[in-house]
């Protein structure tokens, strides 16, 4: 989990924009968001052979 300290005299919207930012390299949102919906092996298969071509 990604963690940031609010700086002293920071608003809070650019923290909140750090956090966002830390948590997108992190890869912690791409991995939230392929676990949204339960994808079965066959279906999994199907969408990498789309991706390839």
């Amino acid at each position: 989990m990604a963690k940031i300290e609010v700086r002293e005299g920071e608003s809070i919207e650019s923290a909140l924009r750090r956090f966002r930012k830390r948590l997108q390299r992190s890869g912690v949102l791409q991995e939230a968001r392929r676990h949204e919906h339960y994808l079965k092996p066959s279906e999994r298969k199907r969408k990498r052979g789309k991706k390839q071509r």
